[in-house]
C-alpha cells in the first residue's frame, strides 16, 4: 500500500509567499506537488488533514476545517527547537464512510510504526475510532484520553448502534480484538452526561475527569496525558466564546489557554504517538479565531513534543529518587519514584498472576506528589487500585 494515494496535495494557492524563514509556512515540508519521503527520518510530526463530515452530528461542515487551520499555523513561528514536520495533505471523503476509515487507519499506524507523530486536523470526532484502530496491529494494549464535555456513547443500543461522532466509543468498547487498556475521560460537563454512563465507566475502572476538577488547576491533566497513546479533542471542550466554530459549541469549557497547556502537556508525554483535533466548523467561526486557536494549540504540542524529557522510570539509575509507603491493612508497600530531570512522579503496580504479564513483574503509572502524600498518610491512592483491577 502506497500512502501518497490516499492524500490530495494541499492547494498550492494557500501557500503565501511572504513568510520568513522562522514561519512554520517555510520551514513544513506540505505536500503541493510532492509527496514528502518518509523513509529517511527526516520527520518527527505529520500533518494530516481529514475531509469527511457524514457522520457528524449536529455539526456538518467540519469537514471543510484543515485547510483553515493549516493557513494558520503557517503563519506561526518557530519555538526554540529544530521542527522536522511534514504535511501530508488531505484525505477526502470516500465512496463510503468505511472507505475513510481505512485511509485514515493505514495512515497513522504506517507513521506511527516510523515513529511519526499524525496530528489529525478536521472532520468529525467518530474519526476516533480508525484512530484507535490504526494500533491493532501494534501488538500494544493502549490508554486513550478523550477531551470533551459529553460522554459519546449509547448505552441504550452499544451493540446495533450505528458509528457516529457521538456513539464511536460504543465501537472501540466493542472492538475484538480488545487492546484498550484505559480510557480516560477529561472535561466533560455533568449536565450533558447520563449517570448511568457515568457508573459504567466506573464498573470499567476508566477514569472521568469533571470540567470543575480541572478548573484553575489544569496540572491535574499532565500524568493522565502522560499515560497516554492517542488523544482525541473534541473542539466542543472549549467554551463557545473562545472556540466558537462548532455547531454544538456550549457556554462552559476550557479557556483557550488552558486548551493550549493541555496540549503542551500532550506533546510532552513520552508515549503519545498521535493526537486527533476534530469538530472545527469554518461555519460557525468568527474571523476564523477558533482556527487560530487549534494553530496555537498544535504549536504548544510542537514545542511540547521538543520538550520531551524521555524519563520514564528507571529505579535503579541515578537520576531517580526512590520513595516507599506503607498502607494501612495491606500487606505489601507503594513504590514511588520521582525524576530528577523533571520532577514528575510514578506510581508502581504489580501485575496480578495473569498471561498479558508474562514478560513484565509490574506497571509504572504516571501520578502526582498528592497520591504519595495519600499513601503516606496510610491511605491507598485511586490510581493504584483503579490500574490494579483492569490488570486482574
Amino acid at each position: 500500500m502506497i500512502l501518497e494515494d490516499f492524500f490530495s496535495p494541499v492547494d498550492d494557492q494557500n501557500q503565501d509567499k511572504s513568510w520568513i524563514s522562522s514561519q512554520f509556512g517555510t520551514i513544513i515540508q506540505v505536500h503541493t506537488k510532492q509527496f514528502p519521503d518518509l523513509d529517511q527520518n527526516l520527520f518527527d510530526i505529520a500533518l494530516i488533514g481529514i475531509e469527511d463530515d457524514r457522520m457528524a452530528i449536529h455539526n456538518n461542515g467540519c469537514a471543510k476545517g484543515s485547510n483553515i487551520i493549516r493557513k494558520k499555523l503557517y503563519t506561526l513561528h518557530e519555538g526554540n527547537y529544530k521542527a522536522r514536520i511534514a504535511d501530508l495533505g488531505n484525505i477526502k471523503a470516500g465512496n463510503d464512510v468505511s472507505d475513510t476509515y481505512f485511509a485514515l487507519k493505514t495512515a497513522v499506524s504506517e507513521l506511527v510504526k516510523k515513529n511519526i507523530i499524525p496530528i489529525i486536523l478536521g472532520g468529525s470526532q467518530d474519526l476516533t475510532y480508525p484512530q484507535f484502530e490504526a494500533y491493532e496491529q501494534l501488538d500494544n494494549q493502549v490508554d486513550l484520553v478523550v477531551i470533551d464535555s459529553h460522554f459519546d456513547l449509547d448505552l441504550a443500543d452499544i451493540e446495533t448502534s450505528q458509528v457516529n461522532s457521538k456513539t464511536y466509543l460504543n465501537a472501540i468498547l466493542l472492538h475484538e480484538p480488545n487492546y484498550l487498556l484505559n480510557l480516560s475521560y477529561v472535561g466533560y460537563q455533568s449536565y450533558f452526561v447520563n449517570q448511568d454512563s457515568v457508573k459504567a465507566m466506573e464498573q470499567l475502572y476508566f477514569d472521568t475527569h469533571r470540567l470543575g476538577e480541572l478548573t484553575g488547576k489544569i496540572q491535574v491533566c499532565e500524568p493522565i496525558l502522560r499515560n497516554a497513546d492517542l488523544i482525541s479533542f473534541d473542539i466542543g471542550a472549549i467554551r463557545a466564546s473562545d472556540a466558537p466554530g462548532n455547531g454544538n459549541a456550549m457556554p462552559n469549557g476550557f479557556y483557550g489557554e488552558e486548551a493550549c497547556q493541555i496540549c503542551r502537556y500532550a506533546g510532552m508525554s513520552d508515549k503519545l504517538s498521535s493526537i486527533g483535533f476534530y469538530e472545527y466548523n469554518p461555519h460557525f467561526d468568527q474571523n476564523e479565531q477558533t482556527a487560530s486557536l487549534i494553530a496555537q494549540m498544535i504549536w504548544y504540542f510542537i514545542e511540547g513534543f521538543y520538550l520531551r524529557k524521555h524519563d520514564h522510570p528507571n529505579i535503579n539509575h541515578p537520576d531517580y529518587l526512590l520513595y516507599r509507603a506503607q498502607i494501612k491493612n495491606y500487606e505489601h508497600e507503594i513504590i514511588f519514584v520521582k525524576s530528577k530531570k523533571s520532577d514528575r512522579w510514578w506510581i508502581q503496580i504489580p501485575y496480578p498472576d495473569n498471561p498479558i504479564s508474562k514478560n513484565e513483574r509490574y506497571r509504572w503509572m504516571p501520578c502526582t506528589y498528592e497520591d504519595y502524600q495519600t499513601a503516606t498518610d496510610g491511605e491507598m491512592p485511586n490510581i493504584w487500585w483503579r490500574t490494579y483491577q483492569k490488570l486482574i
